[in-house]
């Protein structure tokens, strides 16, 4: 059981809706692992009201908070300080709240991508085609992520021309805007939209696009196998959902606000309770 003082750190995860989310699982599991009297719950906000919980947090003195759909542009206008991602991608997940009351946004989700993709598959993007399904926020901070981290090549295929286009200008010069028989080419396919997520049984993309020797991510975690990625998994492609991306991207958010190395293996275990 949790143990809450008047000297208890207190963090959070905002949304609209946020009650589904396992952040405070995963938080919780990472404060119990390290020893350390913090806390995480969820705060429902309701849509508009981002810039808002980040002046909240700074009148109640919350030590940081994780942030979901639909507040990731309004919390990165809204804080003192935002980090280099995201300044280039208008969009933050996470918040930590300085000593002198002043809020630094973060974006956690490329990292979160990239470590995923290295304890699952045991691979980097150095120098490999990254196909990226989507355009959104998922969609960008990978990108980016992927290029930093010496890509040689981040297709964005999705439907509107005009969204794929500044995704894949986040990415530089090893950014394209790519069409759906282009997946074909990719080392590593990401499925970085919600499409399959339950109950929803749609595939991102048609399975025979794929094929042995790719490597298949799907951001999404519930369920843990989607319809698209058991497709991928029946025709021997190496194949892997979102559940260690959310650990890892959780991960370095504990990192910043604590100041400490996160305990995945504790967060990991969270995880697995939870879906389970």
């Amino acid at each position: 059981m949790i143990s809450v003082s008047g000297a208890t750190r207190v963090t959070g995860v905002i949304g609209d809706p946020v009650t589904h989310s396992l952040s405070p699982a995963l938080h919780n599991a990472a404060f119990a692992a390290l020893g350390i009297d913090w806390v995480s719950v969820p705060f429902p906000v309701s849509a508009g009201r981002g810039a808002q919980a980040v002046e909240a947090m700074r009148t109640v003195g919350l030590a940081g908070l994780s942030v979901t759909t639909p507040h990731k542009d309004a919390v990165a206008q809204a804080a003192d300080e935002v980090s280099d991602a995201v300044a280039a991608l208008g969009a933050a997940n996470c918040l930590v709240a300085s000593a002198d009351g002043r809020v630094r946004a973060e974006n956690t989700d490329g990292d979160g991508f990239l470590g995923a993709l290295l304890e699952d598959a045991d691979t980097t993007v150095q120098e490999k085609t990254v196909a990226v399904l989507g355009a959104g926020g998922a969609a960008r901070a990978i990108s980016r992520a992927c290029a930093d981290a010496g890509a040689a090549g981040v297709l964005i295929v999705n439907r509107t021309a005009q969204r794929a286009e500044v995704c894949a200008g986040l990415a530089g010069s090893v950014g394209t805007v790519a069409r759906h028989a282009d997946i074909a080419g990719a080392d590593i396919v990401v499925n970085a939209t919600t499409v399959g997520m339950a109950p929803d049984s749609a595939m991102p993309c048609d399975p025979a696009l794929l094929h042995r020797g790719q490597i298949v991510v799907d951001i999404v975690y519930n369920p843990s196998e989607t319809v698209w990625l058991a497709a991928a998994r029946a025709a021997g492609i190496r194949s892997y959902n979102g559940g260690s991306m959310l650990v890892h991207q959780a991960a370095v958010a504990i990192a910043h606000w604590t100041g400490r190395t996160a305990p995945v293996d504790a967060m990991r275990s969270a995880l697995r309770a939870h879906l389970s």
